[in-house]
């Protein structure tokens, strides 16, 4: 059963920059992070969780929301079970709770229902 624990959040500046982490673990043994499909998701106070955006199994291709587009970028290391959030260029609008999800095979997608396993949430708050 793989476990998901996000790490990284806080508060930032307009403008600023932060790294969350999402550490996995209870892989099988015929498996690794490699072989899952990870999401970004957030959710803001009053709204629905939203797909940020998505790295497939395998990292042959990656899905981007736009609010994303430029600004985030999402790495992993094998090595460490980890998979990172990049953020820069931080907004208001960027303040929420962001969680990473998994889910086993190569396919992207950024609707949660395409996730079977979940991490608690980081918040993320970017304010003046």
């Amino acid at each position: 059963h793989l476990q998901l624990v996000e790490s990284g959040g806080g508060m930032v500046q307009p403008g600023g920059s932060l790294r969350l982490s999402c550490e996995a673990s209870g892989f099988t043994l015929e498996s690794g992070l490699d072989y899952y499909t990870i999401g970004w998701f957030r959710q803001a106070p009053g709204k629905e969780r939203e797909g940020v955006l998505c790295i497939s199994g395998g990292r042959g291709s990656a899905i981007y929301a736009d609010s994303a587009k430029g600004r985030f970028t999402i790495t992993s290391d094998n090595a460490k079970n980890t998979v990172y959030l990049q953020m820069i260029g931080l907004k208001p609008e960027d303040t929420a709770v962001y969680y990473c999800a998994a889910t086993y095979g190569p396919h992207c997608s950024l609707h949660k229902n395409a996730f079977d396993y979940w991490g608690q949430g980081t918040q993320v708050t970017v304010s003046s």
